[in-house]
């Protein structure tokens, strides 16, 4: 069974080249809350910096983020909180 955090990592890194991507689930914090399920991979906290995102508003990059993940979302995944940065953003050592 492939857990979800790899398939956001694999979707995620094929939608924005050159990528840094950072996942955490969250689901233990939200159990008995909408969306949780038994066994959790429904809440994520998700940090990407690529460069895809220069000249991206911050709408902009979450819709392309959720477009991406649009598989997941239809599979069980409830929550994204997104930290979406361009490497200039991220700063040094990012």
């Amino acid at each position: 069974m492939t857990l979800r955090a790899d398939r956001i990592r694999d979707l995620l890194s094929n939608a924005f080249a050159s990528a840094e991507i950072v996942i955490q689930d969250d689901s233990h914090r939200h159990a008995g809350h909408a969306g949780a399920a038994p066994g959790g991979q429904t809440h994520y906290t998700v940090q990407v910096v690529s460069p895809a995102f220069a000249g991206m508003n911050r709408v902009a990059r979450s819709r392309a983020v959720h477009q991406a993940l649009e598989a997941e979302f239809g599979s069980g995944l409830h929550a994204l909180s997104l930290r979406l940065l361009t490497p200039d953003e991220a700063g040094p050592g990012h």
